[in-house]
């Protein structure tokens, strides 16, 4: 993946990102649709990845790069909140840092955008910041909590996560011709 496009994407992740940790009001109360809302996407997204990856293209490499991104992304998340004591914005406890179902949350959505493309990352990503909104908005956490998870699904998506092919990347042909025979060699970009 080129730097262009990695850069590309770090800057729709951090839009999006800021765009859904905004609350109306700093007095407004959460929504509970908007929480019930936001519990069906953190369970729907990661369905939705490996959905996307058996039923649609049968790709098992795809699945497995998915568990290994979204595994290091969300135990990371549970790490970095048992080291990093950061209170809520409701103040019930310590635990406002990187919450795991914003980091399932991003780990699905990068994963769908780094393997499959804009298709299918966009749509992710708006169920994404859907997720990351209603954390901001009930107090549960900072934006910059968010924001972190985002991070981490974002690093390990990169450095795990590959471009899907529907062809094969290299093709050898042979064909029998009148007076011998040619080979053909054919690369996808």
């Amino acid at each position: 993946m080129g730097l262009k496009r990695a850069l590309w994407r770090a800057g729709l992740a951090g839009a999006a990102a800021l765009l859904a940790a905004q609350s109306p009001s700093a007095a407004a109360t959460a929504d509970p649709s908007l929480r019930k809302a936001a519990n069906v996407l953190t369970i729907a997204l990661p369905v939705a990845a490996v959905g996307v990856s058996l039923l649609h293209h049968e790709d098992w490499k795809g699945v497995a790069e998915f568990a290994v991104s979204a595994g290091l992304t969300v135990g990371s998340a549970y790490l970095i909140r048992k080291i990093v004591r950061e209170r809520r914005p409701d103040h019930f406890d310590f635990n406002s840092m990187t919450p795991p179902d914003v980091a399932i949350s991003d780990a699905s959505a990068d994963y769908l955008w780094s393997r499959y493309g804009w298709r299918y990352g966009v749509p992710a990503f708006i169920a994404r910041s859907i997720v990351s909104y209603a954390d901001t908005d009930g107090k549960k956490n900072h934006w910059y909590d968010t924001l972190a998870s985002g991070a981490l699904a974002f690093g390990f998506n990169y450095a795990i996560v590959t471009r899907y092919r529907d062809s094969q990347r290299y093709h050898v042909g042979l064909e029998a011709e009148p007076g011998g025979a040619s080979l053909h060699f054919t690369m996808n970009f």
